[in-house]
């Protein structure tokens, strides 16, 4: 299963990116997380539905000083991913 994950709020500067990374690969999730111009933080995470699903829900609450305000999330069908990483 793919997401394509966007999420809005007080998201960047409080340390989303790295900590996306430490679950991804806690959850067992591969694929890729980005600031965005917006201040959105924007994320693509490849893995069984169960992973996945466990990654958006804390995509939804993000890290310790993270404020999610909200998430949009796309299901695809698209690119496979070696690992996860943290784009600039």
């Amino acid at each position: 299963m793919r997401a394509h994950i966007k999420v809005f709020g007080k998201v960047q500067g409080v340390f989303f990116r790295r900590s996306a990374k430490i679950k991804a690969e806690e959850f067992g999730v591969v694929g890729w997380v980005k600031n965005c111009n917006d201040g959105s933080v924007e994320a693509m995470a490849h893995g069984e539905k169960s992973q996945v699903n466990k990654f958006i829900d804390w995509c939804k609450k993000g890290p310790p000083f993270a404020k999610v305000e909200s998430i949009e999330v796309d299901f695809r069908l698209d690119e496979d991913f070696p690992d996860f990483s943290v784009h600039d």
